[in-house]
């Protein structure tokens, strides 16, 4: 597993932008990656300390995460309110749903803009479940999504010779591999998950099918 992680961190760094568009997707969609396009953009704009490029990074990251979202989103306004019970405990559903039904645009940009340990993928999955417009869904966490990634870079971009110092410190080193490795680990469990609940929800016995979902305000 260390090996493992040694090996990945070190891929995305080297594909670049597509790179931070591969993990974009998988971060904000089924998979569990945590900072993991933030640090990205850090790295890439501070080895490379460019802004058109640090832009670029922060684009590229965006159009990961709105995709990442949009197959969410694809999922879950299909699925309705009754496969996001499946998927969320109750504690949290309830949480997403009470924002989403009340101010839904100004969560989303929270949610969006917000780091961990804020959850971002529930709020992308109750939009959808509650039928908030897709559009304005994507188009709101778009603009969320670059103006956390720009942030990153521009800081980046300042701060770029010292966070290269940083990155050559064993600590530093050991808690990005110690990142990886959660993420591997999360990200298994998450699919595993996922496949549990969506298995168990498609065979359950007498299930109806669920009443359409009512729409979530602005």
């Amino acid at each position: 597993m260390k090996h493992l992680a040694h090996v990945l961190f070190p891929l995305f760094l080297k594909l670049g932008g597509p790179g931070l568009l591969i993990l974009g997707v998988l971060d904000s969609s089924f998979l569990f990656a945590p900072l993991g396009n933030d640090l990205l953009v850090v790295a890439l704009s501070a080895r490379n300390h460019s802004l058109p490029l640090a832009l670029y990074y922060a684009a590229m990251s965006t159009i990961g995460s709105v995709l990442g979202c949009l197959l969410v989103d694809v999922v879950f306004r299909k699925a309705g309110e009754k496969g996001l019970e499946r998927h969320l405990p109750k504690r949290r559903l309830e949480y997403v749903k009470k924002k989403i039904e009340g101010r839904g645009t100004l969560a989303l940009t929270v949610a969006s803009i917000a780091p961990p340990p804020f959850p971002f993928t529930p709020f992308i999955m109750a939009a959808a479940a509650l039928q908030y417009p897709r559009k304005r869904m994507l188009i709101v966490t778009g603009i969320a999504r670059m103006v956390r990634f720009t942030l990153f870079a521009v800081l980046a971009l300042i701060f770029g010779h010292q966070i290269l110092r940083w990155a050559q410190n064993g600590a530093v080193q050991g808690v990005l591999i110690g990142l990886t490795i959660l993420c591997i680990v999360g990200s298994a469990v998450s699919v595993v998950g996922w496949i549990k609940r969506s298995r168990a929800g498609s065979t359950r016995p007498g299930r109806r099918a669920p009443a359409p979902a009512r729409r979530a305000p602005v």
